[in-house]
């Protein structure tokens, strides 16, 4: 199985967010994807269908942990993969809900669409901001798509300090799958964000872009603004333009292949086998 290792939202190797990306010619079973998403080791994997098949392919992303049903970055990576690797300028996904995402190679970087989703205002536990190292938010709300609870605080610099305790944080909340926290941007960019989600993934997720579907329209309200420039403020950091357009968010963004190879599925598939008969 074709698989490539691509840092997303960046346009610098060991940037961004790194992803797996594997490229399906046959199907394999759910607990395969895991443990190879588990082997490779980064915050999300994608498994795409074959790129011979259709231009409307199917899309499956795991974290080390669990599947999800949306992911941004990996979304970008297997985009990347498909421009670089063949001569299409365009390409459509469905992820497992049935969501369509059109992605379009445009002028060196990689357009989607993805949809908009609304937040609701909402509470936080007083545990969660002392994990997090938060002593005042600006607001609170819940996305209930993606079950991620966000946090407005008022500067960019107390955002990119944070330094969360990650077994208290994860003690703190037993409902959500991560918490994205954001503040309003002087410099060049419009908005700064970071997103920890320990319930479902790794610690902190270097780059985000399914929080976007719901952070776009949350910060566009707030500036009077369609078109904006993001930052992810993690270690690795990593940058995106978004764009509101009805029920849509275009996501703009750079990605990098680092690395590509073959994973052995009829050699691993026997392991798993002969794991299971030994159980």
């Amino acid at each position: 199985m074709k698989t490539f290792i691509v840092d997303s939202f960046t346009n610098k190797a060991f940037k961004g967010n790194p992803a797996g990306v594997c490229i399906l010619e046959s199907s394999i079973s759910d607990e395969l994807m895991l443990k190879i998403t588990q082997e490779l080791g980064f915050s999300e994997t994608a498994f795409v269908s074959s790129i011979e098949k259709s231009e409307s392919l199917a899309i499956r992303f795991f974290t080390p942990k669990m599947e999800i049903p949306l992911c941004g970055h990996a979304t970008l990576a297997s985009a990347k993969v498909i421009f670089e690797t063949t001569d299409v300028e365009h390409v459509e996904f469905i992820n497992i809900q049935e969501i369509k995402l059109p992605i379009v190679s445009l002028n060196n970087k990689i357009l989607m669409r993805f949809p908009v989703y609304e937040t609701t205002p909402s509470n936080v536990p007083e545990a969660l901001l002392t994990a997090l190292g938060v002593t005042e938010i600006q607001n609170c709300a819940y996305n209930h798509e993606t079950k991620i609870l966000l946090l407005e605080i008022e500067t960019a610099d107390e955002l990119s300090n944070l330094n969360p305790d990650y077994e208290s944080l994860y003690k703190s909340h037993d409902s959500i799958n991560g918490v994205l926290v954001t503040a309003k941007s002087e410099g060049e960019y419009d908005f700064h964000s970071r997103y920890f989600w320990p319930w479902s993934g790794t610690n902190e997720d270097p780059v985000t872009g399914a929080t976007h579907t719901f952070l776009s329209k949350y910060w566009s309200e707030r500036l009077g603004k369609t078109k904006m420039k993001s930052f992810q403020s993690s270690s690795r950091t990593g940058f995106m333009e978004v764009e509101m357009d009805d029920n849509e968010v275009l996501i703009t963004g750079n990605a990098v292949i680092v690395f590509r190879g073959e994973f052995l599925i009829s050699t691993l598939t026997k392991r798993i086998t002969t794991n299971q008969q030994d159980k």
